[in-house]
């Protein structure tokens, strides 16, 4: 049966030029697979794991549906939560061409190609760079859920103890479908979930990444329900770490 979360309210908000991020978070680009991710870090013990946060696709698409020339993401709401973490240990780390527009960066690395080899194999020596055998848990929020399920299931030199998604896209095919946009042609897919301990927060009031489709690939024990949260709005969610 699936579960509810429990939260109050208390609403994530801001944008990008008026954020700041606390003091003991320092920001570093990661230099990976040719581009330069951004990344803000908390790191203040060398033997515990360490929480890892995936940004969105962020600003890839204008209110008509034409992709954008920045995909940064114009809110904040996975950095908040990142930086919400009291967790020893917590990095977050942006989608490549979030941020820093790399020169080989190109409209299809946030578009159709958003989760190609390239780009996954990037996102995955970011998190070898943080967290140098190390173990990690992994935080994907909406197409962040598919980078960070690819990359465990594609690397298994990387020690992941637990997988967390929210609002998570975790088949880019039946998303398209369900509402009828192109298929992301350049991109890799999961037709099974990684074999690792994890937890899938969705929102009943989620219109760009319905729960339903949640409920297609992922088992219902490992789902929770959050009433009333929407896209970019869980509310105070309180996430379930296992370690």
């Amino acid at each position: 049966m699936l579960r509810y979360a429990i939260l109050s309210v208390f609403l994530l908000c801001g944008c990008v030029s008026g954020w700041v991020a606390p003091d003991d978070f320092v920001y570093m680009p990661i230099h990976a697979g040719g581009y330069e991710i951004a990344s803000w870090q908390k790191i203040t013990d060398d033997s515990s794991v360490i929480h890892i946060y995936l940004e969105g696709d962020g600003h890839a698409f204008d209110g008509r549906g034409v992709p954008t020339r920045d995909p940064t993401p114009h809110g904040t709401f996975m950095r908040d939560l990142a930086m919400s973490d009291t967790a020893p240990n917590v990095v977050y780390i942006a989608r490549p061409c979030q941020f820093i527009m790399s020169d080989i960066c190109r409209v299809s690395d946030w578009t159709d190609g958003r989760f190609s080899p390239q780009i996954i194999d990037a996102m995955a020596n970011a998190i070898r760079y943080v967290a140098p055998a190390r173990p990690v848990v992994l935080i994907g929020y909406s197409g962040g859920a598919m980078v960070s399920g690819l990359v465990i299931l594609q690397n298994s030199d990387i020690d992941v103890r637990q997988w967390i998604t929210i609002a998570g896209v975790l088949n880019h095919t039946e998303w398209s479908e369900y509402f009828g946009d192109a298929p992301l042609d350049k991109s890799l897919d999961m037709t099974v979930l990684p074999d690792v301990p994890q937890i899938h927060y969705v929102g009943t009031d989620d219109d760009t990444v319905p729960y339903e489709l949640t409920t297609r690939i992922a088992d219902y024990d490992d789902i929770i329900v959050v009433p009333n949260a929407t896209h970019s709005d869980f509310g105070n969610l309180q996430i379930d770490f296992f370690e």
